[in-house]
């Protein structure tokens, strides 16, 4: 295959991927994208860092000290199957929690909670009607 090939297939390939659900997406993470410094990032963009999926929830150009891992009111983990995320303070409706979503609270040893609203941006300890323990 011509270098000119493998560019345009991979173009293909990341067009395509763009349409693909989480679920699916979290089995080729290597389809997307990965971050980069100084690159231009919109709303619902998925990249790839350190083998893990973000969705970006804020539209912003890369900064070195603002990696995927380090700054949530930027990216978003995509969860895999069966993992429960650590509550992160959401910046808007863009990544807010949503009725039936679970996070542990305040860390990854706290309890498990369930959001029993949509857009919920609270955390369970600022709005304990927003969420069931279980």
């Amino acid at each position: 295959m011509k270098r000119e090939e493998a560019y345009r297939l991979r173009s293909l390939i990341e067009k395509g991927s763009a349409s693909l659900s989480d679920a699916d997406a979290l089995e080729g993470v290597s389809l997307f994208p990965a971050w980069e410094v100084g690159k231009a990032y919109a709303v619902g963009d998925r990249i790839s860092y350190e083998d893990d999926l973000y969705k970006v929830v804020q539209a912003h150009t890369s900064q070195d000290d603002w990696r995927p891992d380090a700054v949530p009111a930027l990216y978003t983990k995509v969860a895999k199957p069966g993992e429960i995320p650590v509550w992160v303070q959401p910046t808007g409706a863009q990544d807010a929690y949503n009725k039936g979503d679970k996070v542990h609270y305040p860390d990854a040893a706290g309890p498990v909670y369930v959001s029993l609203i949509d857009g919920n941006v609270w955390s369970p300890e600022a709005y304990p009607q927003g969420w069931e323990r279980t």
